[in-house]
């Protein structure tokens, strides 16, 4: 097959045909962005966080897959993938993923030093990720850590520093993803248990709805914190009121009896979540800055 005819089969490799991942990564940045800036942190900087933020979810899912092609194969969910079907070969992903990096390393190059720095880690914590799941009980914290790097970053882009307000919103968003990602690898939990990947759907076990839970308040209670310490108004704790309504009405109805649809279901809905929070932090910075 030429160029053309392969295209697609990249697409699907980088998951850029299922933008959920980049909106589950994109939110935490914006939010970071936005308080780093005080609701202003300038067109130049967000467009290229948020196309970085394209850029690096595509490579790490490249990654993703190149790390679990000899696994994938055996999950019902992922069978069907380029590489688990023999699709896409090893050279091929390696090259993807390597000019997705580039492409956001480029990208990135008007931000300061800072910034440009803390890229180091953001792209190790993005490609390490993916091998994680072979020995850590709750790799999906580790996750949590990549996804939100971009606030920090964001920190240091804006304000030439990352203050202890950054790395406390970065800590509540570990505690977000695992909350959502145990909810998708409550999806696999069986297929996961065959093949031996660990993930906290499995550590947690019979609790794993209680701690869901739990990281859910965990959650929304560091987010309230942080905007009574930035000074933030209704609006903003209106959105997170919204969001812990949307917890308790929409995603522990879906997940209190592990079915997995229901609870594939409920990870895609955190989308919601994530952007009802972001649309009250931006309204609220526009009405009281």
């Amino acid at each position: 097959m030429n160029l053309a005819e392969r295209l697609p089969l990249y697409l699907r490799l980088a998951r850029l045909d299922k933008p959920i991942g980049i909106l589950l990564l994109l939110w935490p940045t914006l939010w970071g962005l936005w308080f780093a800036g005080n609701g202003q942190p300038g067109w130049l900087v967000a467009g290229i966080f948020v196309l970085g933020t394209v850029l690096m979810r595509s490579a790490g899912c490249v990654i993703n897959d190149y790390a679990d092609r000899d696994f994938d194969g055996h999950v019902a969910r992922t069978r069907h993938r380029p590489m688990a079907a023999g699709l896409v070969s090893k050279k091929e992903a390696l090259l993807l993923a390597g000019g997705l990096a580039l492409a956001a390393l480029l990208i990135a190059l008007p931000l300061n030093g800072l910034a440009l720095l803390l890229a180091i880690p953001a792209a190790f914590l993005a490609g390490s990720y993916p091998y994680t799941k072979r020995f850590l009980a709750i790799p999906q914290a580790y996750l949590g850590i990549a996804f939100g790097f971009g606030i920090p970053m964001a920190y240091a882009a804006l304000t030439g520093h990352v203050p202890l307000q950054a790395w406390l919103l970065l800590i509540a968003n570990v505690f977000w993803t695992v909350a959502y990602d145990t909810e998708y690898a409550m999806t696999d939990r069986e297929d996961d248990l065959k093949i031996g990947i660990k993930t906290s759907a499995i550590t947690f076990g019979r609790f794993d709805v209680a701690a869901v839970l739990l990281c859910y308040a965990v959650f929304l209670v560091m987010m309230a914190w942080i905007g009574m310490t930035e000074g933030r108004g209704l609006i903003y704790h209106g959105g997170l009121l919204a969001a812990a309504v949307l917890v308790a009405f929409d995603q522990y109805p879906r997940i209190r009896l592990r079915e997995p649809q229901r609870c594939f279901g409920a990870f895609l809905a955190n989308n919601r979540i994530g952007g009802v929070i972001f649309a009250a932090l931006v309204l609220d910075y526009l009405l009281h800055g």
